[in-house]
């Protein structure tokens, strides 16, 4: 009786073990391990929920900020008609600090795509180039 009691949940727990690990996930699809999201979809995904989806600042969580959420959209009109690239490149890598963006509470995305892309410095360094391409496209004219 014993031996039955701690069998059962011994040969229940192999048998749920080999049959999870033999499905594949239907519902996840297996991505390429070089694979860098476009920028769209990295704002959508990081960068709309303060921004807002249209980048003009008036995100879902713009209320709970302590500093509203700039405008992207003029991100060039502030820079003498010129998209800053390498302004923008800085603050999605390293973090906006203290002087050069007026608080640090935006996320230092950077670390985070570091870990996400296993320290693997040209998907990063794409990702941060996919983000910036697109924040430039959405530029005002």
């Amino acid at each position: 009786m014993m031996r039955n009691a701690i069998l059962f949940p011994a040969l229940f727990f192999v048998v749920c073990a080999t049959s999870a690990h033999a499905k594949p996930a239907v519902d996840q699809p297996q991505l390429p391990a070089t694979y860098v999201p476009s920028g769209k979809q990295m704002f959508k995904d990081y960068c709309a929920a303060c921004h807002g989806a249209d980048g003009k600042g008036r995100g879902p969580v713009t209320y709970s900020l302590k500093i509203p959420a700039p405008d992207l959209t003029t991100l060039a009109k502030r820079h003498e008609g010129k998209f800053p690239t390498d302004y923008v490149s800085s603050i999605l890598r390293f973090g906006p600090g203290f002087s050069a963006h007026g608080s640090a509470d935006m996320p230092t995305w950077g670390a985070l795509f570091q870990y996400l892309d296993k320290y693997n410095q040209a998907a990063v360094q794409k990702r941060i180039k996919n983000l910036c391409d697109y924040l430039a496209s959405l530029q005002e004219k």
